[in-house]
């Protein structure tokens, strides 16, 4: 039986530029091992973080088309921190384009952002530190 997803891919027309955006909002670089061919294996998460993503540079039409859109127009990446003041100080100075300005939900404090590919991200820091649900 599967413990957990470890990875999941994340399209980008490039392997340094991602990289240098993604560190300087706080992610670290866990492997950037080239594979051949111009294509590497590069793993990135924020310090402490258990499932990484896999930056996958496009390598078509097909795959390019699909930067920024892998959500379906839909915020798909949920960002969590434990100090929303200090990681959305971190995004301003990063560029990003938010979408709206910070607000507070019943579930915590979130504002919707957009990576430089046009992901729709949440910055998001929860009321509840268990959110182990009530699903069966």
């Amino acid at each position: 039986m599967p413990v957990r997803i470890s990875h999941f891919s994340l399209l980008i027309p490039d392997y340094d530029k991602a990289l240098d955006f993604f560190r300087s909002i706080g992610f670290e670089c866990r492997e950037d091992t080239d594979l051949g061919n111009g294509k590497r294996w590069v793993r990135i998460a924020p310090p402490g973080a258990e499932t990484e993503i896999l930056l996958a540079r496009a390598a078509d039409d097909r795959q390019s088309w699909a930067i920024g859109v892998q959500g379906g127009g839909r915020v798909w990446l949920f960002l969590e921190t434990e100090d929303f003041a200090r990681d959305y100080e971190r995004l301003k100075a990063a560029k990003v384009e938010f979408e709206t300005p910070p607000r507070d939900e019943p579930y915590g404090r979130v504002v919707v952002w957009k990576d430089p590919w046009g992901n729709r991200w949440d910055l998001i820091e929860y009321v509840r530190t268990d959110r182990s649900g009530t699903g069966n």
